[in-house]
C-alpha cells in the first residue's frame, strides 16, 4: 500500500531535527506523529523537557516547538503493508535542502532509530555540516532496551539546545 508520510512539526527558531522513517499504521489513521499508544516518542520528551505528558496532539506540538524541536521523517512517501520499516519499499525521500535552508538554526540532525538514519545517509546531501545523532527507535516494534535505557540516550539531545 502507497502511503505519505505527515508535514514537518516545525518553526524558524527549531535547533534540532529529529527524524523517523514514516508514520507507523496507528500513526497515519490517527494523523498524528508517535500516535501509537506504546510509543515512548512522547514520554521520551516530557521527561527530558521535565514537563507533564501533554494529554492532547496540539500541547504534545507546542512542547516540541518551545523546546525548539523540530520534526519530520526521512521518507516522504513509501509503500508498505503494516508499520515495520523492515517493510518499505519504493521509498521517496522528503526535500531537505529547501527544509533545511527554512530552518537556519538546525545544526543537530536526530534519528529515531538506525533505519531513519540509514535511509536519510542513503538519499541525503547536505550543503551544511551538521551533527548526526542516531537515537534508540522510540517504537514500541524496539523492545530490546527498556524505557530507562532509551531516556539515557535521547537526554543527550536536551545538551545540545542553546537558550538566547
Amino acid at each position: 500500500m502507497k502511503i505519505q508520510s505527515f508535514p514537518s512539526l516545525s518553526n524558524p527558531d527549531a535547533q534540532i531535527l529529529l527524524l523517523g522513517t514514516m508514520p507507523g499504521v496507528k500513526s497515519l489513521a490517527i494523523n498524528q506523529y508517535y500516535g501509537h499508544p506504546r510509543n515512548h516518542f512522547w514520554k521520551l520528551l516530557s521527561a527530558i523537557f521535565e514537563v507533564e505528558l501533554p494529554l492532547n496532539y496540539d500541547s504534545k506540538k507546542e512542547m516540541l516547538l518551545q523546546n525548539k524541536i523540530a520534526v519530520w521523517d526521512v521518507l516522504q512517501a513509501c509503500e508498505r503493508e503494516g508499520s515495520l520499516d523492515s517493510a518499505i519499499v519504493k521509498e521517496v525521500p522528503n526535500d531537505f535542502n529547501l527544509f533545511l535552508s527554512q530552518h537556519p538554526k538546525i545544526k543537530i540532525i536526530g534519528f529515531n532509530g538506525q533505519k531513519a538514519a540509514t535511509y536519510f545517509k542513503k538519499y541525503i546531501k547536505t550543503d551544511k555540516d551538521y551533527f548526526y545523532i542516531t537515537l534508540p527507535s522510540t517504537s514500541p516494534a524496539n523492545a530490546g532496551k527498556s524505557f530507562e535505557q532509551k531516556l539515557s540516550e535521547w537526554k543527550t539531545i536536551r545538551d545540545f539546545i542553546t537558550v538566547p
